[in-house]
């Protein structure tokens, strides 16, 4: 068994088993605590340039299937786990989570107290960390790149070409800010025509497909790296219904003069319960991010808080007071995760009907 160093911003060094790729790596160390859907939340592009930290104590257990990756190319910086399971049991299992890692250039850490870590991460926050194989190396991430932040995650994540996702449904653009197949899956589900185009997608060439909606996809990393997407929504939230997800949700309240914060460890987990606040409706939602809409810059915008996170109080869901507009933190694709969201995409598309109604009485009134 092959050593490996965990190493933390704040000189902390933790001394684990090495599995998955051999190769180093850096990246803001950030835990998960949900129980399942390790392989979903590897593949989940808003991970990429994380170190992501399961606190479930066996992770493995199940294996990988060629069915749940939520992304074709993974770019989550390495995997932290407690104890890494020795063999897989379950039907689905096509390889190992070791093999998957390694095949992906993916290093991963066994053996670590990852309750403890988790602990300090809780009470100092989120922070860049390590995966090195020497103690040398440790010290040359403390003295040289404990304070460097990544900041093009995004061309990492977004697709480079428009692609479609064909059916015979409403016409939906995604733009495709590291956008979850399980996204996909749900439009897919509802008949929808869906175009993906990439993330410097500008209002003309979105409008230029004639979409009946545009959905902003979840992503890595802080909104406002993406100066060029809040242009793009000012123009098309006022002609088009428009749907925000996770980072999308982020970009459309910057886009409507809203402000955004980094949060102190964020969410990352899939029991988080979400408060729907005009039907007191209970939501318990998937989520993966370490930003937040700044609650005190909405009362100066044209944006309605809908929803709330329960344990925090952070925004979870806004509404456009005059555009037919709305977008969540959470993800209510989940996978993996409850689907007692799931709803927010017929909303989606309830929305679509209702704004083409209006327009064809306004047409012949």
């Amino acid at each position: 068994m092959t050593k490996r160093y965990l190493v933390l911003a704040d000189g902390s060094i933790y001394v684990g088993t090495a599995f998955g790729a051999d190769t180093t790596t850096n990246g803001e160390l950030v835990f998960n605590t949900g129980m399942t859907g390790y392989q979903e939340s590897i593949t989940d592009q808003s991970y990429n340039g994380e170190i992501l930290m399961f606190t479930y104590p066996l992770i493995g257990n199940y294996g990988i299937n060629f069915d749940d990756d939520e992304s074709v190319t993974p770019t989550t910086a390495g995997v932290v786990v407690h104890e890494l399971a020795r063999r897989a049991s379950n039907w689905r299992n096509q390889m190992s989570l070791a093999d998957f890692l390694q095949q992906h250039k993916i290093p991963g850490i066994t053996g670590l107290d990852t309750r403890a870590i988790t602990k300090k991460i809780r009470a100092t926050g989120a922070m860049n960390a390590a995966l090195v194989d020497t103690k040398k190396q440790a010290q040359q991430f403390i003295d040289h790149h404990a304070t460097k932040r990544r900041t093009n995650l995004l061309a990492q994540s977004t697709t480079k070409n428009a692609f479609p996702n064909p059916n015979t449904g409403l016409r939906i653009v995604v733009v495709d800010y590291g956008l979850k197949h399980s996204i996909l899956r749900e439009l897919a589900q509802r008949q929808c025509n869906v175009i993906v185009l990439p993330a410097t997608a500008t209002a003309k060439q979105v409008l230029n497909y004639q979409p009946d909606g545009v959905l902003l996809s979840n992503g890595p990393g802080d909104p406002k790296d993406v100066p060029q997407a809040i242009e793009m929504i000012q123009t098309v939230e006022q002609q088009v219904p428009l749907f925000g997800i996770c980072l999308g949700h982020q970009l459309f309240a910057l886009a409507n003069g809203a402000d955004t914060f980094k949060m102190k460890f964020g969410h990352r987990g899939f029991n988080h319960p979400v408060r729907e606040i005009a039907t007191n409706r209970i939501d318990f939602t998937a989520q993966n991010h370490g930003y937040a809409v700044a609650a005190g810059s909405i009362e100066q915008t044209q944006l309605l808080v809908t929803h709330k996170e329960i344990n925090d109080q952070t925004i979870e869901g806004l509404r456009h007071k005059q555009y037919p507009a709305f977008s969540v933190q959470f993800h209510p694709d989940a996978a993996p995760g409850p689907h007692d969201a799931s709803h927010l995409f017929d909303d989606f598309l309830e929305n679509i009907a209702s704004y083409q109604r209006q327009r064809r009485t306004a047409t012949h009134a």
